[in-house]
């Protein structure tokens, strides 16, 4: 009988664990992970520790699998809410939902769309890594962007003189 009550209360224990919802911070909307896509490259939204969500002005929330693609959408759809938008990303480390423009950046780490930027609380940022606040890891990816579409570039260049 023992078995039993403990089997049972760690089947509802878990029953509990599995209903949580993810929308714990201010205005998150609920994630609905490995189907939520991300608004800009359309990959589902997996990595429970590179996510974004960023909230809109008419409270409709818009997921990203990396901050590169968040911050690149505002750029491409020519969006000038970025200011006014509250954003939500996932620390690096813990995976807990964190104010993206207070969170605190670093560069070198592999992250789903290869931006290499992720973010952390204080308390999870790794020792010897140099900190970068919002606006310098925005500057960090707008610049990594511009390299990839000058490659880009190249690259049909080079393929419309070679069908020449």
């Amino acid at each position: 009988m023992k078995g039993f009550k403990l089997f049972f209360l760690t089947l509802i224990a878990f029953m509990f664990i599995g209903c949580q919802d993810d929308t714990h911070k201010e205005g998150m909307h609920k994630v609905h992970w490995d189907r939520d896509m991300c608004e800009r490259c359309k990959m589902v939204v997996s990595e429970r520790k590179f996510a974004v969500q960023v909230i809109d002005k008419h409270d409709k929330a818009h997921m990203y699998d990396d901050i590169g693609c968040a911050l690149i959408w505002f750029k491409e759809e020519k969006q000038d809410w970025l200011g006014e938008a509250k954003i939500w990303i996932n620390d690096a480390i813990s995976g807990e939902w964190i104010d993206a423009k207070k969170a605190d950046y670093a560069v070198g780490n592999l992250t789903p769309m290869g931006y290499g930027v992720s973010a952390y609380s204080k308390k999870t940022f790794p020792e010897g890594m140099t900190k970068l606040n919002f606006k310098e890891a925005s500057k960090v990816i707008y610049d990594i962007d511009e390299e990839q579409q000058r490659r880009r570039a190249q690259i049909r260049a080079q393929r419309a003189e070679n069908e020449k």
